[in-house]
């Protein structure tokens, strides 16, 4: 238990430095490296659910990260036979032949997922993977894949956190923690003939274009409106009305800045932009002006052991004053009001992190610095696309 434990401290420690590219605006990871698997893998290591099809043993060994085939082939193993791929498993582990059994009598379950950075990411890797070796079970792994992701979208455009949908939150579209813009991301590297795709066959290419000509028209529709102008995004929205909608019990219907700035990178991304997008990103930036939080600091301090039925909580977080802080933003705005909001296990609403209980407060990212990555290279994409742009001169 202690040698997982400092696995999982080890995994954090990479996953904190890497999940940028993931939910916050920046570039999804377009590299062959094991980043966009961290929150997985540490999910595997510090949390044991006993409801996992493996977890780890005392001392589990890992593959080199060059070990490109190795680490290729347990994907494989992980892939069900509905072509996605159930979350939080640490890709690189060598696994034991126990282990190599259950996941092999497993691949008729259907717990397969767009969360935590899961199925898109395994067929970017194993795309990555096939270019490099040429060994055709790769090939084969990323075509079932897509296959997959495209029975997945709603007509309407959007992705659901789960597919086969499954009752609850998950069958929402999902913006949180990059679900639909890392699918997005992957689908139109393909359209834009990256070369690690290049085996894609013509008629699923055109699949794969239509799938993501509904996912912006998708992202469009949801921009939500509040005091009759167009802002952000909401973690989730309602499915048939595309409403934003709760997620989990903490995690309100609000306009919510972390997932935003995810998506206003992805719209910046697009070569010609339409009238539409430019309009769109033009909203958003001017939102995440007027939503930023001046000389106010989030601290994490030490405070007396608690245990909780979640977990062990030895810190806590305090907001202070701080005249030297960069802006900041809630993760959270009530759509009517535009106030910063807060929730808790208990769906209450609240309007200061201190009112959150000690366990959520500690132990949520509630603050978030993402808006900050686009306003800075905002100027640049609005020059670059002849758009006047909205950040005015102090």
């Amino acid at each position: 238990m202690v040698e997982n434990l400092i696995k999982y401290v080890c995994v954090s420690i990479l996953f904190l430095l890497s999940i940028g590219g993931r939910c916050d605006g920046q570039s999804v990871q377009k590299s062959n490296s094991m980043e966009p698997f961290g929150d997985s893998m540490r999910h595997w290591y510090g949390i044991r659910d006993e409801h996992n099809d493996i977890n780890p043993v005392k001392n589990q060994p890992q593959y080199s990260h060059e070990e490109v085939a190795k680490i290729a082939d347990n994907m494989l193993l992980y892939q069900r036979n509905n072509g996605g791929w159930p979350k939080n498993y640490d890709m690189q582990a060598i696994l034991t032949t126990e282990q190599i059994a259950s996941l092999r009598a497993s691949k008729t379950e259907t717990n397969t997922t767009f969360d935590n950075s899961t199925t898109y990411s395994q067929i970017e890797y194993l795309a990555k993977a096939y270019s490099i070796t040429k060994n055709k079970k790769y090939k084969t792994a990323v075509l079932k894949g897509l296959e997959f992701v495209l029975r997945a979208q709603y007509p309407n455009g959007g992705w659901p956190q789960y597919y086969p949908l499954e009752d609850g939150y998950s069958r929402r579209i999902t913006y949180n923690d990059g679900a639909m813009i890392g699918i997005l991301s992957l689908l139109k590297s393909i359209d834009n003939q990256e070369a690690d795709f290049n085996f894609i066959p013509l008629e699923m290419r055109k699949q794969i274009h239509h799938a993501v000509e509904k996912g912006l028209e998708c992202i469009l529709k949801t921009q939500i409106v509040s005091q009759n102008e167009r802002t952000a995004w909401c973690q989730q929205h309602d499915e048939a009305t595309l409403l934003p909608a709760w997620a989990r019990a903490f995690e309100p219907p609000a306009i919510c800045n972390a997932e935003s700035a995810a998506i206003v990178r992805f719209l910046m991304e697009i070569e010609n932009p339409t009238a539409e997008i430019i309009e769109a990103v033009q909203q958003a930036v001017k939102w995440f002006l007027h939503s930023r939080i001046y000389y106010t600091a989030v601290k994490t301090i030490d405070a007396p052991e608690e245990q909780t039925p979640q977990r062990t909580i030895k810190t806590d977080r305090v907001v202070v004053i701080d005249s030297t802080a960069a802006p900041i933003w809630t993760r959270f705005y009530e759509i009517d009001s535009q106030r910063p909001m807060f929730s808790d296990r208990n769906s209450k609403i609240l309007y200061s992190l201190s009112e959150v209980s000690r366990e959520r407060r500690a132990g949520y990212s509630w603050y978030t610095y993402a808006p900050q990555r686009i306003i800075d290279i905002y100027s640049k994409w609005a020059k670059n696309w002849n758009v006047e742009s909205v950040i005015k001169a102090d």
